[in-house]
């Protein structure tokens, strides 16, 4: 790091300025968006060498979370160089946060498989993000539940792929905007799930 200190805070100014603009014109097709200045999005460089003594002290990418209420789950915007990826939703989040998914699930699963099932957004991420689920139901649900396949889910995360050539073109603001949106539905869901 020291050696390369001065490139390092060039890159990271740079990405800073660029998660204001896109605060800006994520916040323009959004009213309920969370303004997220750039300063606060940004993920720090360091590893946390304190649940994760194995890996290396800094990070190989610059991560950042836009739309960010506290306690909820971001819009995250990962550039790195072993890859490049954009998404949205809990990974690995609390029991609490997970309990209050898994009740909203149960209450109205039908929607959050109608969001994840949906055309385009299949076509933009796949499946959801794969965890090791549960082996069996989570205490208090039947394996019998219609909705037993989220509910055993550890995690709710949707990712979409970057490649470096569509992060250094000049449509990438366009494509970062048309993720946004189609990650809209599924990060409500979840975030509602999580406040009421």
């Amino acid at each position: 790091m020291d050696a390369n200190r001065k490139e390092y805070h060039h890159i990271r100014d740079f990405y800073i300025d660029w998660l204001e603009n896109m605060n800006d014109q994520l916040a323009a097709i959004d009213d309920e968006y969370f303004d997220t200045p750039g300063k606060k999005a940004i993920n720090r460089i360091n590893n946390n060498l304190l649940y994760h003594p194995n890996k290396p002290i800094y990070k190989d990418h610059f991560g950042a979370g836009l739309d960010q209420r506290s306690k909820q789950g971001d819009f995250y915007i990962e550039l790195g160089v072993e890859g490049c990826y954009i998404g949205g939703g809990y990974w690995h989040p609390s029991s609490k946060i997970l309990k209050s998914i898994r009740e909203a699930i149960d209450y109205d699963g039908q929607t959050l498989k109608s969001i994840v099932r949906k055309k385009s957004f299949k076509s933009m991420f796949g499946e959801l993000v794969q965890d090791e689920p549960l082996k069996t139901a989570p205490k208090g649900y039947l394996q019998e539940h219609e909705h037993i396949d989220l509910l055993r889910r550890k995690s709710f995360a949707a990712v979409c792929s970057i490649s470096e050539e569509e992060v250094k073109s000049k449509g990438f603001d366009k494509k970062v905007i048309e993720i946004y949106k189609e990650l809209m539905p599924f990060r409500r869901y979840l975030n509602n799930a999580v406040t009421v």
